[in-house]
């Protein structure tokens, strides 16, 4: 059953399934309508709402990826970086690019205790309780979870835009470090109120690299970066959460740093070195994902086999591995691909 394997590989027990989780695939009317009959074009959302359960039911997704949405936490004083088209149809699809600030000066000055104040700390509690509660009632044959998804550089990211943010960390990283310094100390109000929730496994996001790694030198994020994800793990370890972290790009190099941190386990795009981490913490650690979406977007039958056993032949004596593609499965991934993604894990999930 997909709730029992999620939970034993969470808690390193070795299912004898390997489990699976993936992500956006609910956005693929495609593949929802050969997996599951529904047509969730144009439907209503309590339709699309039963499509999405039976779709993950369909696939035995063992666990749901989720966090609370971001937008809900920096609302007032944010950079609007637009957004390139995902969805289908371009629906999510953004010109829109502002930012509040005008200059280096104000970043450097800038005081989220100022701007967004201390937070009702009964009033985060019920959020993060209220999001996982709903997320159990939608998906109860799933081990499910609440999080947050702006907790360091991705926070300071949404404050600020990149240019900002590149710009700031160029012309003084210290300077910029006591800005990340001080958004991580606001922050953490929500980490203590995570801490706080009864969801036993939470979701800590932060894109803190690029696709080719660290976008500046590893001693500054030694100095004010993971400092600042430690302190905000500290309150989740001490209530026994399962702490799950997920970064987009390449973050290779920061493997011991992250366990310092105290994270239970890794979410990884294909960039990350699969391979390494298991070698390193694959028995001590959850490791999810690592197959690469480009290879389902426009690969060979053949090159998909050969991905899911790459990263299946990997996991497979690694008791916390979950099988997924990162990033996403795209609504532009073909259908027949995907499907015979799905087709080649269920021929060799089993140990």
């Amino acid at each position: 059953m997909p709730y029992e394997d999620g939970w034993a590989a969470l808690n390193l027990e070795m299912p004898k399934r390997i489990p699976r989780t993936e992500y956006s695939l609910e956005l693929h009317s495609g593949v929802i309508r050969a997996a599951t009959g529904y047509d969730i074009h144009l439907a209503d959302p309590s339709v699309r709402s039963r499509a999405q359960r039976a779709l993950y039911d369909s696939w035995n997704y063992d666990l749901v990826w989720s966090t609370i949405d971001s937008r809900t936490i920096i609302t007032s004083f944010s950079t609007r970086m637009g957004h390139a088209v995902y969805q289908e149809g371009g629906v999510d699809f953004d010109p829109m690019i502002s930012s509040p600030f005008s200059s280096v000066e104000e970043i450097f000055t800038f005081d989220p205790w100022e701007h967004f104040g201390r937070r009702n700390e009964a009033g985060l509690i019920a959020g993060f309780e209220s999001h996982y509660q709903a997320n159990c009632q939608a998906f109860p044959n799933q081990v499910n979870m609440t999080g947050i998804y702006v907790s360091c550089i991705s926070g300071v990211l949404d404050l600020f835009g990149w240019n900002w943010l590149l710009e700031a960390l160029g012309t003084d990283p210290v300077r910029f470090g006591k800005v990340v310094q001080r958004y991580s100390s606001w922050i953490l109000q929500y980490f203590e109120a995570l801490a706080s929730s009864t969801a036993p496994v939470v979701m800590v996001h932060d894109d803190i690299v690029w696709s080719s790694g660290p976008f500046t030198k590893p001693s500054w994020y030694r100095e004010f970066v993971f400092p600042a994800l430690k302190s905000q793990m500290d309150p989740l370890r001490q209530a026994g959460k399962i702490i799950l972290f997920t970064s987009d790009g390449n973050f290779t190099p920061f493997f011991e740093d992250l366990v310092d941190c105290g994270v239970s386990g890794f979410v990884l795009e294909p960039l990350t070195d699969l391979e390494l981490l298991a070698d390193r913490y694959g028995k001590t650690h959850v490791l999810i994902g690592n197959a690469d979406t480009r290879i389902l977007l426009s690969g060979t039958h053949q090159e998909i086999r050969d991905e899911v056993e790459r990263c299946l032949r990997i996991g497979r004596n690694c008791p916390g591995y979950f099988m997924a593609v990162g990033n996403h499965i795209p609504p532009n991934t073909p259908v027949g691909n995907a499907l015979y993604y799905n087709q080649v894990y269920e021929e060799h999930c089993l140990r």
